[in-house]
């Protein structure tokens, strides 16, 4: 019997292991394996990705404490899943600047039921890591970001898998994101091209003012992505 996307979706996200050979004093986001978020989990991709349809890929860095790393869902706080996913949950209602930016590019695109049935959005590292208490992107430390090169190219290889993925173009969000993603991308051929975007933290906290016109850089890459 197949299987359906959906399972295999979430079979993936609870199946989640932690990366080997991390520093001692980096520790890893992992909700994936308690029971709300294996609900929210089955509930997001049940409502947004039950079907057959080719996605595109948006590559973040990895997940924050605030976002995913408590909902497992990328780009995606409890603030967004609930006002704008509309999926009840009893996280408590906090929000993050990336999801904040991500959500409003959402709304502009024409809804999450729009825009997930083209989009999937997608980290270097599907778990996060968090140092001293505060968010880590994996490439601000060196011995971190050697060690997960074995775990991103696996598991970005399972995704692309999973989803029946359009290969031809992704997107990869930041700068320091998309040197170390094109270097495995050129060694392990995930797409044939990748158009690079600012990063949705660095737009609001930096470019604030502009963030309109961020967003329509968006959009008018979410177009290429289709041509």
């Amino acid at each position: 019997m197949q299987i359906s996307r959906v399972n295999k979706i979430t079979d993936y996200f609870f199946n989640l292991s932690s990366p080997l050979g991390l520093p001692e004093d980096v520790a890893v986001l992992f909700p994936h394996q308690l029971p709300e978020v294996k609900k929210i989990i089955k509930i997001f991709f049940t409502r947004y990705f039950n079907d057959n349809e080719q996605r595109h890929f948006i590559v973040g860095i990895n997940p924050g404490r605030f976002g995913a790393g408590v909902t497992g869902i990328n780009f995606t706080a409890p603030k967004q899943l609930t006002e704008n996913c509309h999926i009840a949950n009893s996280f408590k209602m906090q929000t993050e600047l990336s999801a904040e930016f991500v959500y409003e590019v959402i709304d502009a695109y024409g809804g999450c039921e729009a825009f997930y049935k083209r989009f999937y959005l997608a980290s270097v590292s599907p778990l996060g890591f968090v140092k001293n208490g505060i968010n880590l992107n994996y490439y601000d430390d060196v011995e971190l970001k050697e060690a997960i090169k074995p775990f991103a190219i696996d598991n970005m290889q399972k995704q692309i898998k999973m989803l029946q993925t359009n290969r031809n173009k992704c997107i990869c969000l930041g700068e320091k994101n998309f040197a170390f993603f094109n270097d495995l991308n050129n060694e392990h051929h995930f797409f044939k091209e990748i158009i690079k975007l600012p990063h949705p933290r660095f737009i609001m906290q930096y470019k604030r003012k502009t963030k309109t016109e961020f967003i329509q850089k968006y959009l008018d890459a979410l177009a290429q992505l289709g041509s």
